[in-house]
């Protein structure tokens, strides 16, 4: 990523001068405008992807994430918005990650999700699989920079822990938030609520991921996160998932058409040259490099074949025999036949 810094000096310029003007983005008006306005959207190493399995490469020097002050103490308050793209929660910078080159400290959360008749939402895709939801933590590095404003748009500047989410069980870590939720229905309304274990809402495993360079998924798309996509989901219920997909508009509350904060995920983007690093043990990523499908087809197949050897082979025996038998048979008077007749 520190090959796209020159690329960065140049575009940013124009970046900031569309930011400046107030240009403004939405899912609704189609992905495809952002680069208008924000140019690094139609540029290189962009992100989501779909994680497919031609593109992953066991790395055994990446180590199981590791994770810093996570669970908060419930005296403590945190600021729950809707910001019109999203629901988002802010987060201490003293969370941090600490199993990176550089310590990565915490910004905010938020999601991305489909809706109530489409619950497919996850903006990152494992082999064309849509889930239903996503959740990304937001760190910056603060090793080299004082806050998130300063580190967006720099190459090293961002890691994000993406969560897939799908429909299934309740999940009591999310409920500590979600209840909340009718407090921000509008456009940039925020309440304050009590913090929580951060920690509870990722997966049991932390070993197990996915990493490869990308971007930001929203405007103004700056090539500047490390990516890390947990393999394992969690889950939430569907009314969890309901309450995130209905409660909320993109619009403020005074607007005359309130419109419903939904399918705000944005689709895969072009991979181009990048590879993706996988976390997994060697003998995982074989099932996982679309060998198993091939192997029990042709085990299947294998199995037919042996199947209809075996029947042609007793069906020669059984014709075999019978010839043999008619030919010892020897017919006495008084003898019937099968229709009763006397031979």
């Amino acid at each position: 990523m520190h090959s796209l810094s020159s690329t960065l000096s140049l575009v940013l310029p124009l970046t900031l001068f569309s930011a400046l003007r107030g240009a403004k983005w939405t899912y609704d008006d189609g992905e495809h405008h952002w680069s208008k306005h924000y140019p690094y959207c139609g540029g290189a190493f962009q992100s989501p992807i779909d994680i497919r399995s031609e593109l992953l490469r066991f790395d055994p020097t990446l180590r199981p994430i590791e994770v810093q002050n996570y669970n908060l103490p419930p005296n403590e308050q945190l600021t729950l918005g809707n910001n019109g793209h999203s629901l988002q929660v802010s987060l201490p910078a003293r969370m941090f990650i600490s199993s990176l080159r550089h310590r990565y400290a915490a910004a905010q959360l938020h999601f991305h999700w489909g809706s109530s008749g489409r619950p497919s939402g996850s903006e990152h895709m494992v082999n064309s699989k849509q889930y239903a939801a996503e959740m990304h933590v937001v760190h910056y590095n603060s090793d080299k920079y004082p806050n998130i404003s300063s580190a967006v748009d720099k190459s090293d500047g961002l890691a994000v822990l993406g969560v897939l989410i799908e429909v299934g069980e309740f999940n009591p870590a999310y409920e500590q938030f979600l209840k909340f939720i009718n407090g921000i229905k509008y456009k940039d309304q925020k309440v304050q609520v009590p913090a929580f274990n951060i920690r509870a809402l990722l997966p049991t495993r932390l070993d197990e991921y996915y990493r490869y360079d990308g971007s930001l998924t929203t405007p103004p798309c700056y090539p500047s996160v490390l990516w890390t996509i947990f393999r394992n989901h969690v889950t939430i219920s569907q009314k969890q998932f309901l309450a995130l997909a209905t409660a909320m508009y993109s619009s403020n509350s005074q607007d005359s058409a309130h419109l419903p904060l939904q399918s705000n995920f944005r689709g895969p983007q072009s991979v181009d040259s990048r590879i993706v690093l996988v976390s997994f043990k060697e003998d995982d990523l074989f099932w996982m490099n679309g060998l198993l499908v091939p192997v029990v087809v042709i085990s299947a197949l294998g199995f037919v074949l042996i199947a209809s050897l075996i029947c042609c082979i007793l069906r020669q025996k059984r014709s075999t025999a019978e010839q043999n038998k008619s030919k010892n048979v020897a017919y006495n008077v008084g003898d019937r036949d099968e229709y009763g007749s006397r031979v």
